[in-house]
């Protein structure tokens, strides 16, 4: 019976004219070890001499070296390469590529608790996560709370999936300097079990085959799409910008998608349907940058959540958390004015408990 690597072959080509193919989409290429995923091991010289690639001669000299350090775009080299070692896989410089590649995991490890599944944002306790239990289903859990679509599904795009069952979601964005997840002291990383490849890293480039398959393009798109705004925004929320760079700004216009998450969309409580219907009302307000009633609309929200907060069908600091958090990303960079107006309507609410069929 052929091996998996050999009955993949037989639908990839070459690793030559893969690394032409990247090259001349401009992504420099470097030499993967045969039926790995990791770069091809250094020179002997390389081997016994302790140095970093920046000392390293073997680049200038033309040979692979230290990974993607090496990678180039010059198809003498490419030719020399790989058509010397047809084994090799082939890897991308993500960095010099201006790419972005969101890397998502499915593997089968124990499940965190939720405060570590999105790093930096709370999820509150009606969001139901039964059945979450990889990379693909924090990746749409962040994207639904961002109101926007899930990139997993995202056919505008390159997509690859791995041989373990994963998948890579390539984007391209020149000139920012994205720095990939792996390499930090603080551990970085866009949800738990998805990873980013940027800058300071590489990624398999499609059709390369392993010991064990093939990393397989998903769909018809072979190119990779613009990052998106939102996606932009949760790389720097998460450090993924270096320090030098103006952060993204972060969307204004948090859907109905994301409060239906927020707000355990589907509910039978009539209480969290009407905070659903006042979070979708200020949400709705980041839409326009102004002009759009936000100070009425957040006032009318908070005095009707204070209300249902006096009636007991609401905690009060989950309810104030929620409101506060959606009133900001409908007005960045305006979190005190967010919170004067949020004390002085729920306030006002608190004297007249509201229950969800009206005051009574």
């Amino acid at each position: 019976m052929p091996s998996r690597a050999s009955s993949a072959a037989l639908a990839s080509p070459p690793p030559l004219e893969i690394a032409r193919w990247c090259a001349r989409l401009g992504w420099p290429v470097h030499p993967l070890a045969a039926g790995r995923k990791t770069p091809a091991g250094n020179c002997p010289a390389c081997k016994d001499e302790a140095h970093t690639s920046a000392d390293c001669q073997c680049p200038a000299r033309g040979r692979w070296c230290h990974g993607f350090h090496a990678a180039t775009l010059d198809p003498a080299l490419i030719d020399a390469w790989w058509g010397s070692r047809p084994d090799f896989g082939v890897g991308v410089s993500c960095g010099p590529a201006g790419l972005v590649v969101i890397d998502v995991d499915a593997h089968p490890k124990p499940v965190p608790v939720r405060a570590r599944l999105l790093p930096g944002i709370t999820i509150a306790d009606t969001v139901n996560l039964e059945g979450l239990a990889n990379g693909f289903h924090t990746l749409a859990l962040l994207a639904a709370l961002r109101g926007a679509p899930d990139p997993a599904l995202d056919e505008q795009t390159l997509r690859v999936r791995t041989p373990s069952g994963g998948l890579h979601i390539w984007y391209r964005s020149p000139g920012t300097g994205w720095l990939s997840s792996a390499g930090s002291s603080t551990g970085r990383a866009l949800a738990w079990q998805v990873d980013i490849r940027a800058h300071g890293g590489y990624i398999v480039a499609p059709g390369t085959i392993t010991d064990t398959g093939i990393y397989q393009p998903v769909g018809a798109c072979r190119t990779p799409a613009p990052l998106p705004q939102w996606l932009a925004a949760e790389l720097a929320r998460t450090g993924h910008l270096p320090s030098s760079q103006p952060p993204a700004p972060t969307p204004a216009v948090p859907s109905r998608a994301r409060q239906a998450v927020l707000a355990a969309g589907g509910t039978d409580r009539p209480a969290e349907r009407a905070l659903a219907t006042v979070l979708a009302a200020v949400a709705d307000c980041g839409r326009v940058p102004q002009g759009a009633a936000f100070t009425d609309t957040l006032n009318r929200a908070a005095f009707t959540v204070g209300g249902l907060v006096a009636g007991g069908y609401l905690d009060a600091d989950q309810a104030r958390q929620r409101l506060l958090e959606t009133a900001v990303h409908a007005r960045p960079g305006q979190v005190r004015r967010c919170e004067q107006i949020i004390r002085a309507g729920m306030s006002a609410g608190l004297a007249r408990p509201l229950h969800p069929g009206g005051r009574r």
